[in-house]
């Protein structure tokens, strides 16, 4: 670090005691406690399951940036992320996911496809860090140039969603000029600052959590970009409305051809 003189401390100090009060009046209208409405948003989903030998499959999750390849014999195998996964085929139209952190059930979700084989139903239900649960049906048809049109392989993407559990997201200051981002459950803080650096999820294995860069966009609109294994993975376009009453997230996630609309209404 190269020496710095008494004048220059003193200049520094009021730049930046200048500068907090406009990054955090750009601030301002984010910050404060959401709540999502189940009501007003619209959840998407796609994934894709394909043959890669006898009683093997590879899984391609929206917004994950990688392939897991496993065994259908519902043992845990190596999955993303630092997680384990499991597939028991229970009947042909019938498969059991479970996927787990540190020995701990995060996912627990059942496949089952119509008799006629164009539509397919998940009971998902997601564990969180503090105990609390979720509980999502999503309901998927087969996505145009799907490589299957028969049994549960193929590319699939969701026509409908009923969610039980609406969540709450809280925004706060972080440092001199940025935004914490946390959401109830007990899942990992993303700390970002708007100065174009990539900062790691807190709460996560460093050697796999994804990583997340910031911009301002207007003074009510911001864009996030979450990286893993240095590739983009989703962005999220987040606005405010005039009124400040309404938060607007939108979600494109990688390999994902439908964005999610979150719409959450301010608490405080």
């Amino acid at each position: 670090m190269k020496p710095t003189t008494t004048i220059s401390l003193a200049i520094i100090a009021v730049l930046c005691l200048g500068a907090a009060p406009l990054s955090r009046a750009a601030d301002q209208p984010f910050i404060g406690k959401w709540k999502l409405n189940l009501s007003k948003s619209k959840l998407a989903d796609q994934m894709t399951i394909a043959p890669a030998g006898a009683n093997k499959y590879t899984l391609t999750f929206a917004g994950v940036g990688d392939t897991e390849t496993l065994l259908a014999d519902g043992t845990d195998q190596p999955g993303v992320q630092g997680t384990t996964i499991s597939i028991t085929i229970e009947a042909p139209n019938n498969w059991k996911i479970v996927r787990k952190q540190g020995g701990r059930t995060v996912v627990d979700a059942n496949w089952k496809l119509s008799d006629d084989g164009k539509v397919l139903t998940d009971t998902f239900l997601g564990n969180q860090p503090d105990g609390s649960t979720s509980h999502v049906d999503l309901v998927y048809k087969r996505a145009e140039g799907s490589a299957s049109n028969s049994g549960i392989p193929g590319t699939w993407e969701t026509t409908e969603e009923k969610a039980d559990t609406a969540y709450e997201m809280e925004i706060r200051p972080y440092e001199a000029d940025g935004l914490s981002f946390s959401i109830s459950g007990g899942g990992p803080v993303s700390n970002v600052k708007f100065d174009g650096k990539e900062y790691p999820s807190t709460g996560a294995n460093s050697a796999t959590a994804p990583v997340t860069s910031a911009r301002r966009l207007g003074d009510h609109s911001i864009e996030l970009t979450k990286k893993l294994k240095g590739k983009v993975v989703e962005t999220r376009e987040i606005t405010i409305s005039p009124d400040q009453k309404t938060l607007t997230m939108t979600r494109h996630l990688v390999d994902q051809r439908l964005p999610n609309i979150l719409i959450f209404d301010r608490e405080s």
